[in-house]
């Protein structure tokens, strides 16, 4: 058959509803603000690891949908999070990505966060503490009860991560994720995990492009590493399992680490309660990933930039226990497959980098193609067919024609 011309090329698939979508999704500045304002400021996202505040007043920096958002432990080794805002004047709190209160800054006490700007400063419950001549400017008028900080929905749960949501009535995070992570639950609660690996990029693409390749494996034919230790019966045969709020469970199989020149088997270290070099994925709606290979578990968590632009956070995580001699095979194991320069991550970042250039802000819309099917196996694209059909929920838009309002049936073929 020729190349198609423009009319052709434009022409709507031949598809069922819900097979395929617009490519305005990833590229048009005013969806990509209303899913900040509708998705991301009211879904629950793992921040960070408790590994990561191993001590009292210990902390990370971060944001949410463009909010500055704090996380911190408590002298009562409770974990909190906050707006990372000043109430006064609207100052960034703490620049650092990291670090402990516990020392005293320049321009603040010991065991407080205090914002430099005028020295106001908080504990680690947010309650402000002090305000600088607060008698002589505020008299009796401004109390400081009623200028602490802006407190945010915040759990450990599933393993020791640490989740944020920035409304104050969300949906409960049990509910949220809790049957996702079923498949995983007794191994990730089994004993203290530890981050070992982190690393964060920036990449010039959509963020749902990033979260599509971790909802399909058609694209494994990318990855020499993973055709040649995985293709196999056991690898085809398993499939994508959806839950509700547009999660999606990638079924386990063994993986071959020794059919690889210079791997060997992994089986050695594998988390507790797991046969040997099982592989399990767990993709949670909007945009996280939790990718366990045995012997070291991924997760990766996306932070929208802008409709071309994303900052995707990878971690690597092991168990506590570990000798220096478990830990740095771990590493080994981790960065072989995930690192910067790993065996598989260049290449996915690679391929959605090249959709990211062809789908630029401004760019003309196209035809984004999720119509295979096989019995929903780990080739079907029924988990991106899912992820849209809860985007289309959560936006009132229609993934197919993303000026139209939602509707269930228009997407029947999830």
């Amino acid at each position: 058959m020729p190349a198609r011309n423009h009319k052709q090329w434009m022409a709507a698939p031949n598809l069922k509803d819900g097979e395929w979508i617009d490519s305005r999704v990833y590229t048009d500045q005013a969806i990509f603000d209303e899913e900040l304002e509708k998705i991301f400021k009211n879904a629950w996202i793992p921040v960070c690891h408790e590994s990561e505040l191993p001590k009292a007043y210990d902390f990370r920096t971060t944001s949410i949908a463009n909010e500055p958002v704090i996380v911190c432990r408590g002298p009562d080794n409770e974990v909190r999070a906050f707006l990372n805002v000043c109430p006064h004047r609207g100052m960034l709190i703490e620049r650092r990505p990291s670090g402990s209160f516990y020392e005293g800054q320049p321009s603040g006490n010991p065991k407080r966060m205090t914002c430099m700007f005028h020295a106001w400063q908080f504990d680690m419950k947010g309650n402000c503490v002090y305000i600088s001549r607060e008698k002589e400017g505020y008299q009796d008028r401004l109390p400081k009860e009623s200028v602490g900080l802006r407190r945010l929905r915040c759990e450990v749960k599933f393993g020791g991560f640490v989740w944020v949501n920035l409304n104050d009535n969300p949906v409960d995070l049990e509910e949220w994720a809790g049957k996702p992570f079923e498949c995983l639950r007794k191994t990730l609660d089994a004993e203290p995990m530890e981050v070992f690996h982190y690393h964060k990029a920036i990449v010039n693409t959509n963020y749902k492009l990033w979260h599509d390749t971790n909802c399909e494996f058609y694209h494994d034919f990318m990855h020499y590493h993973n055709r040649v230790t995985g293709f196999n019966d056991a690898y085809f045969a398993r499939k994508n399992e959806a839950f509700e709020h547009g999660h999606i469970v990638v079924g386990t199989f063994e993986v071959n680490y020794d059919q690889y020149e210079g791997f060997e088997s992994r089986a050695g270290l594998s988390f507790p309660h797991l046969p040997p070099n099982q592989w399990y994925m767990i993709d949670l709606f909007p945009g996280m990933n939790f990718n366990l290979r045995g012997s070291a578990l991924r997760c990766d968590v996306v932070t929208p930039l802008g409709p071309d632009k994303v900052m995707i956070e990878f971690r690597g995580l092991g168990l506590k226990r570990d000798t220096p001699e478990e830990r740095q095979t771990r590493i080994n194991h981790h960065n072989s497959i995930w690192g910067p320069f790993g065996r598989n991550l260049h290449e996915d970042l690679i391929g959605v980098q090249g959709q990211g250039t062809t789908m630029r802000p401004g760019s003309e819309s196209r035809r984004v193609l999720h119509g295979r099917q096989e019995n929903q196996t780990i080739h079907d694209e029924n988990g991106m067919r899912h992820y849209y059909a809860e985007w289309g929920k959560w936006m009132n838009r229609l993934p197919s024609n993303p000026e139209a309002p939602f509707t269930q049936v228009a997407v029947a073929a999830e």
